[in-house]
């Protein structure tokens, strides 16, 4: 029988919860409870409230990381429990999200499984690459970022109502395979969200979509 010891120099972990104790880490379960609201609501139909979740996710992830940097005195554990925090959130978030809107919004024919499993292993795919290598020169994502997702997919719903179900669920489809395409691609995009101006663009844009999608539901 083997007995755990740790490191003498190692900095011993604290409890599980206590690093739920930390704005930026708290800013991300925000962000997971969105995506849950979002994840309902495509279940049950209420796509503009799936919108207004999905976008609201996209703020939060952007701004914990805008937090994070700012704060003083974070210490290096809360810095890398965050960071895994984020990438299981994001599985969630911009892989199972969009997934579940796809089958819903294709009133979960057996067809639209395939889309549904090929965004959901793109992401997996797409994040552990990240977290494997990193940014490209420190600077640019390899592959499309995949809070991009949420983001684009928020403004192609804007048309929904242009087309018939049948049609919108076909267009939803391939766009969701473009999406998912990129993801995996090598082409290098910047990193959005590490730009303070960026943030104050897609907070603009987060308020005008609840704005749009709220009034569809009056």
């Amino acid at each position: 029988m083997t007995t755990e010891k740790s490191l003498p120099n190692k900095e011993q972990p604290g409890t599980i919860l206590s690093y739920v104790n930390d704005v930026p880490n708290l800013c991300s379960l925000a962000g997971l409870a969105c995506t849950l609201l979002a994840i309902y609501t495509s279940i049950i139909g209420v796509y503009a409230i799936t919108m207004i979740g999905m976008i609201w996710a996209v703020a939060f992830d952007w701004a914990d990381g805008l937090i994070a940097r700012s704060m003083k005195g974070r210490t290096k554990q809360q810095g890398v429990f965050g960071g895994q925090l984020d990438v299981l959130i994001d599985i969630v978030s911009y892989g199972v999200t969009p997934a579940i809107l796809l089958l819903s919004y294709g009133e979960f024919e057996p067809v639209f499984l395939v889309g549904a499993f090929l965004m959901i292993a793109g992401a997996a795919i797409r994040l552990s690459y990240f977290s494997t290598f990193g940014l490209a020169g420190g600077k640019h994502y390899t592959g499309l970022a995949l809070d991009n997702n949420s983001i684009i997919l928020v403004f192609i719903f804007l048309f929904e109502g242009i087309f018939s179900g049948g049609v919108f669920s076909i267009i939803l489809y391939a766009c969701c395979l473009g999406l998912t395409a990129l993801n995996v691609s090598q082409i290098k995009t910047p990193k959005l969200s590490g730009n303070p101006i960026n943030v104050y663009i897609l907070a603009a844009y987060t308020l005008g979509m609840t704005a749009i999608y709220g009034w569809k539901l009056l």
